[in-house]
């Protein structure tokens, strides 16, 4: 933490810096124990309750073949509105990335509010959000597909207008020089460098997002949530067992799909 004096080998004296790692550990260390107080933590009561979920786990297995019947038609759902609203979340993602863009829009205030309005849908919760659209539009799949819509459009353009502005602007400002508008200069020169990671991102996004839909039918919002949530309300866990298996193999099967078109555009 204090400063350190080294002689060198050709008697020049080297001061090292202040090192402050010991102030941030113990400022982490503090930090963890009044969440842990606040939160109610308890080691000794997660290690005595713990066998409850084996217990549940137990229950789950083997799961009721016959209620996957009723699983397939929510499941698909489930899909499809993640599927809409992860592509048009994307697609609108792009001109949100390039208006938050301090090196293309040059107005740090225009930037500025775009970078706010991303920044204010990535906090809010996708639950809450769908919650909020079912109110608006009623209960089904397409409040979900909204919600799903909203954090793709947050997520995405976080990155890419991130990406943007990390490129070399003078084949940007060359091709602005030559005569052509800010959208042909970025279509021909910004474009094609950030396109691999841009459908790398969105696969991602979706691949998340049949996660989270799955879950939306708690609020009404369609998909398997409000299956989960009927047997989970009954105590059926044999029922429970077959719905979260069928999404199980279908997020896998999604993401070794994901995993094969992003590794192509490499």
């Amino acid at each position: 933490m204090f400063k350190k004096t080294l002689t060198l080998s050709n008697g020049k004296q080297v001061t090292s810096k202040r090192s402050f790692l010991p102030i941030y550990i113990f400022i982490t260390v503090v930090f963890m124990f009044v969440a842990a107080d606040v939160t109610n933590f308890s080691f000794s009561t997660l290690i005595l309750r713990s066998k409850q979920f084996f217990v549940i786990i137990g229950d789950m297995i083997p799961p009721n073949w016959k209620y996957m019947d009723r699983v397939f038609g929510p499941l698909l759902e489930t899909i499809k509105m993640s599927l809409l609203g992860s592509i048009i979340g994307s697609l609108l993602a792009i001109p949100f990335a390039v208006l938050s863009s301090i090196n293309i829009v040059k107005n740090r205030f225009v930037a500025g509010i775009f970078k706010f309005i991303l920044s204010v849908l990535r906090t809010l919760p996708t639950l809450v959000v769908a919650l909020i659209a079912t109110f608006i539009l009623g209960l089904g799949a397409f409040a979900g597909t909204i919600a799903i819509f909203i954090f793709t459009i947050s997520y995405v353009g976080k990155i890419m207008y991130e990406q943007i502005e990390t490129i070399d602007m003078r084949t940007f400002e060359a091709m602005e020089s030559f005569g052509l508008t800010k959208m042909q200069a970025f279509r021909y020169s910004i474009l094609p460098e950030i396109l691999p990671n841009y459908l790398s991102t969105s696969i991602f996004c979706f691949e998340g997002n049949v996660r989270y839909a799955s879950i939306l039918g708690y609020v009404g919002a369609g998909g398997l949530g409000l299956l989960l949530n009927e047997r989970l309300g009954w105590r059926d866990y044999a029922s429970v067992g077959s719905i979260l298996m069928m999404l199980i193999v279908t997020v896998a099967l999604i993401e070794m799909l994901s995993e094969y078109l992003r590794q192509k555009l490499k």
